[in-house]
């Protein structure tokens, strides 16, 4: 089984590839992601926490190990990354619950008890 650093360091070799290989897809997706992202309406640790929830409810690991880190880095805690893993359980049910594991091997990593 793939360590959480090791999904990161996938996602960064895989969006290395993609901008060597289809810069103009990729440069467009993540211009739209900065754009997106960028809005003042929410802070990012906010934003962050959304996008737990929406990345355990996707079932995509890759995307739980991201947003764990980038919510503990603007400063979520421990409960408030846990409780927006469980909005995601409240709107997609079991298959979500079954995704608080990488959540919580996220979590483990970047935000020891």
């Amino acid at each position: 089984m793939s360590s959480v650093r090791d999904k990161l360091d996938q996602v960064t070799v895989l969006t290395r590839r993609l901008r060597q290989e289809y810069p103009d897809e990729t440069g467009a997706f993540l211009g739209f992601l900065r754009k997106a992202e960028g809005g003042k309406a929410l802070n990012l640790q906010f934003k962050e926490l959304i996008n737990v929830a929406l990345a355990v409810a996707a079932q995509c690991e890759w995307c739980i190990a991201f947003h764990v880190e980038q919510a503990v880095k603007a400063g979520a805690s421990r409960d408030e990354v846990i409780e927006a893993g469980f909005m995601a359980v409240v709107m997609h049910g079991g298959p979500a619950y079954m995704y608080m594991t990488p959540l919580f091997e996220a979590l483990d990593e970047f935000l020891p008890e």
